[in-house]
């Protein structure tokens, strides 16, 4: 068997980033793995990290955002939009603990929205607020990195007041000064973790799926794969397929991977690309395989067996996902006692133990083992070094490569 391939045979990663009860997690859980923070050293310490948006793929400065008056003190409210199913959720999923105990320390009720389903899709939705001047109606939500980028080059983000998070001071070692945000003045990093290949083992007649190449290729698929609408997983995960590195890759490597992506939908194997929807279709066998993110597919792995996962030996893609404060937004000092909040390590591995995500946030490790020891040890929580080995960053791009590479991956999700 393929050690890349999520299954219930798998040692070393079949406990991966399950977003599912404790204990229905704990029977599931793996080998030992390294630290957390070795991971996100991979991730942030070497200057790779996603689209910076400066040249060469520095920071450019950025414009100053537009703040409204705050009304925090007399307001005791926060609005956060964040992805789906991203956050600890009760057993009878209608509340979340660490949001219910945040109330009742700080008496600021948290309006939580998962309406963050895509980078550009919400992009679309919030930038037309943010050139008109106008309240986007959040006080905070998560962006992946090489989105954090953007937002700070045009202007749409304000700097957090580290004052109101003295808990900052807990975040990873290695995540401090990326290169998108140096020094950390507009974000802070909420979860990280991987994209790779879900599958459905009725969809695909028994069997794994467990490459790029097969995903794009295999007739028994055809029609039922979907890829996803995030540009540097989608592409990323095939230029590795085809022995490139994502951290230092060419215009001819990207187009290389744009030929093979269109090639796979002029015959007929790609369904469509999506955003985080694909789950449904992926449990319900209308999508046979896809690119995926890992606890998406795992949650849905509780309820069906069949649903499968694999990390492609030839390389996945790591991100981060990060708390940012967006132009006038109304309640930011709220919004910073929410960062602050789960910034405490106890509180991080309360969400954790749920989500399965590679949290940020020093200590959380040693809290996670007293909810359950066996927390410690799943793999892509605390990956092994074989895993970390196989993971690749998208390197930064300069604002002109954003413009011509979204132009070339749009010419092939929008066509």
């Amino acid at each position: 068997m393929n050690e890349s391939s999520f299954d219930k045979d798998n040692p070393i990663l079949r406990a991966a980033l399950m977003r599912g009860l404790v204990s229905r997690r704990s029977a599931m859980m793996g080998a030992a793995g390294v630290s957390a923070a070795a991971f996100l050293a991979a991730c942030g310490s070497a200057g790779k990290s996603p689209s910076s948006g400066g040249a060469s793929g520095t920071a450019a400065p950025a414009k100053t955002a537009a703040a409204a008056q705050d009304m925090s003190d007399t307001e005791k409210i926060v609005n956060w939009s964040n992805w789906t199913e991203y956050i600890d959720t009760s057993e009878d999923g209608k509340s979340r603990p660490t949001l219910d105990a945040f109330y009742k320390k700080t008496g600021i009720k948290v309006t939580y929205n998962e309406d963050y389903l895509d980078n550009d899709e919400f992009y679309a939705k919030v930038r037309p607020l943010l050139e008109g001047g106008k309240d986007t109606g959040r006080d905070v939500w998560c962006s992946t990195d090489w989105m954090v980028a953007r937002l700070i080059r045009q202007g749409y983000l304000q700097k957090l007041d580290l004052a109101n998070i003295p808990n900052a001071a807990n975040l990873e070692d290695s995540l401090k000064n990326v290169e998108f945000d140096p020094g950390r003045l507009y974000s802070l990093p909420w979860q990280s973790g991987f994209a790779g290949i879900g599958y459905n083992l009725k969809a695909t007649g028994g069997k794994k799926i467990e490459s790029i190449t097969q995903l794009l290729t295999d007739p028994a698929l055809k029609g039922k794969v979907t890829l996803l609408t995030e540009m540097r997983d989608t592409v990323g995960l095939v230029m590795m397929e085809q022995g490139k590195k994502i951290d230092s890759f060419t215009d001819a490597d990207f187009q290389a991977a744009i030929d093979m992506i269109q090639q796979a939908k002029d015959s007929g194997q790609i369904l469509r690309f999506t955003g985080n929807e694909y789950t449904e279709g992926l449990a319900k066998g209308d999508i046979a395989a896809c690119v995926a993110w890992t606890g998406d597919v795992v949650q849905l792995q509780f309820d069906d067996p069949n649903i499968q996962y694999a990390l492609p030996e030839k390389g996945f893609t790591l991100w981060s996902d990060n708390f940012v404060i967006p132009a006038l937004a109304n309640h930011k000092k709220n919004a910073e006692k929410l960062i602050d909040y789960y910034y405490d390590p106890a509180v991080m591995a309360q969400v954790a133990a749920w989500v399965n995500y590679i949290a940020p946030v020093k200590g959380t490790k040693e809290e996670l083992v007293k909810i359950d020891p066996d927390l410690g040890k799943n793999p892509l929580i605390v990956p092994t070094p074989e895993v970390l080995s196989r993971a690749q960053v998208f390197r930064g791009l300069t604002p002109e490569e954003e413009t011509k590479y979204n132009k070339l991956f749009s010419g092939l999700t929008t066509a």
